[in-house]
């Protein structure tokens, strides 16, 4: 559900930016005034910089993988921010989110440079402060079960894209871009966002239940479940667990991602079905330098070498992944990293 910069005027871009910037800089100052740190995990010490780079690395990865959603001719893939917030908390998932898109919209081209704020709050913001704290913990508060996981998680990422996909509609509409008529888009929107939420929710919950299984204090939402759940510690250490969600990462973007499915996505699909294209035509100084800008930091476009041609390269996409998720990797641990230094200066300010 990446939007381009042609479904977006310059206002609408703009002020998705500053919310998208405020819900950041909120994610930063709540994560700072947690009690002990909010960068730690479920009390044990452990630190949240690692899991958010892993699974920064993982989102990534598994977003290059659209699956296709049968009888439609369309495909969809995770958002995952409903999966970074059951493993982070929903305040570091923001920070994930939005590097995983960074990256993806500065150096691969996938997704517009000012559509970018409008992509962290439809993906990000929503699942994290709506759908997590409002749907899924609650449906996990009581019963720390994979059927009790698998049920929040769909319900969850249903509702958070549905909610997402409306405001890409509203967005559109907004920005005044006729091509795309309200009541033709939304009738398409929704139902298809519907679907691809099914199959995002039971991608979600495989996740959680695996980690579940063999390392429960990472997850976000586990100590809700009593001291018993609080105490095991599963049957992986901390680092194995990563290591072997690293591992997935890599061979989810360095091979899974070469059986991506060819349908258009949600959204494309969405477009054509209305307008007949998914190339909408915006002109205008702020399109034009959005453009150059991305043109010069994209190194790989669609997520192949520039060199490619329309064909397309097998090593390219297998590179992409590979190197996108080691970027995702060191951006959303940098980001974690400065909170907790900033976290622990502010610490010492106050208390000299």
């Amino acid at each position: 559900m990446h939007m381009a910069d042609a479904l977006l005027s310059p206002a609408v871009s703009a002020v998705m930016t500053a919310a998208s910037i405020g819900s950041i800089a909120y994610s930063v100052a709540k994560l700072k005034k947690e009690d002990e740190s909010g960068l730690s995990l479920a009390g044990h010490g452990e630190s949240k910089i690692p899991v958010m780079g892993v699974m920064g690395a993982f989102v990534f990865a598994a977003q290059m993988i659209n699956f296709t959603i049968p009888a439609t001719g369309s495909s969809g893939h995770i958002g995952g921010g409903i999966l970074l917030a059951a493993m982070l908390g929903p305040y570091a998932a923001l920070l994930t989110i939005s590097a995983v898109l960074i990256i993806q919209c500065l150096f691969f081209a996938d997704g517009g440079l000012m559509a970018l704020g409008c992509n962290i709050f439809n993906m990000g913001v929503y699942a994290c402060f709506v759908a997590y704290p409002f749907i899924f913990k609650p449906m996990v508060k009581r019963c720390l079960s994979a059927g009790r996981i698998t049920a929040a998680s769909i319900v969850s990422v249903v509702v958070g894209l549905q909610i997402g996909a409306l405001s890409v509609v509203l967005e559109t509409m907004l920005s005044g871009v006729t091509e795309l008529p309200f009541s033709t888009f939304v009738l398409l929107m929704q139902p298809i966002h519907l679907a691809i939420g099914v199959g995002e929710g039971i991608i979600t919950a495989a996740v959680l239940c695996f980690v579940l299984q063999m390392r429960p204090d990472l997850l976000d939402f586990a100590d809700h479940s009593g001291t018993a759940q609080r105490e095991r510690r599963g049957a992986l250490s901390f680092g194995r667990t990563l290591l072997v969600l690293l591992a997935l990462a890599a061979l989810i973007g360095g091979g899974l991602s070469l059986y991506a499915s060819a349908y258009p996505d949600g959204l494309e699909w969405s477009m054509e079905k209305t307008a007949g294209t998914t190339e909408l035509e915006r002109t205008g100084s702020a399109y034009e330098t959005a453009a150059m800008i991305q043109e010069r930091t994209a190194f790989m476009p669609d997520y192949d070498f520039k060199s490619a041609g329309e064909d397309g390269s097998t090593f390219g996409t297998t590179t992409a992944g590979i190197v996108g998720g080691a970027m995702t990797l060191l951006l959303a641990c940098a980001a974690g990293a400065i909170v907790a230094v900033f976290k622990r200066h502010g610490g010492k300010n106050v208390s000299a």
